[in-house]
């Protein structure tokens, strides 16, 4: 299947380019979010129409993304959990819990946003937590795991 980007994507493609995706994968994922549209001919000259306004706002977009980043720059949280004696933590912290805590100390971060490619925390200590806020846009936050 072959699609125009609508953004950029790691991996895959710049605003504009035309690439060839697995049909599942543009079907049930690029087209449904809005990151890309089929190739017919007439999307190809809709898109040319519109290229300027969409190159504008992927712009604005990183910029904000980069505005947020410099907001969560200098954070450290501290959570507390209920842990045992080693300090191994009764259940996890997920993405989403991290998220929850950054919303509730008044910053917008989304599940989504948050990467933990070591996978959930599940013992105290200090973690450096990566937040990919846009495809171009990443930052890091100090969480602080401590037992209750």
């Amino acid at each position: 299947m072959d699609v125009i980007l609508l953004d950029k994507i790691g991996k895959l493609g710049n605003l504009g380019d035309q690439v060839a995706v697995k049909a599942g994968y543009g079907r049930n994922y690029l087209v449904p979010y809005g990151l890309a549209v089929p190739a017919t001919k007439e999307n190809v000259a809709a898109f040319e129409a519109q290229r300027a306004e969409l190159e504008a706002q992927a712009i604005e977009r990183k910029s904000e993304a980069e505005a947020r980043a410099e907001q969560l720059a200098d954070i450290e949280l501290s959570l507390v959990a209920k842990a045992g004696e080693e300090g191994k933590l009764f259940g996890s912290i997920g993405p989403r819990d991290l998220a929850d805590a950054l919303t509730q100390a008044g910053l917008d971060v989304l599940k989504s946003e948050v990467r933990m490619p070591e996978g959930p925390i599940r013992r105290t200590g200090e973690y450096d937590i990566t937040l990919k806020l846009h495809a171009e846009v990443t930052t890091s936050v100090r969480i602080v795991i401590v037992a209750e």
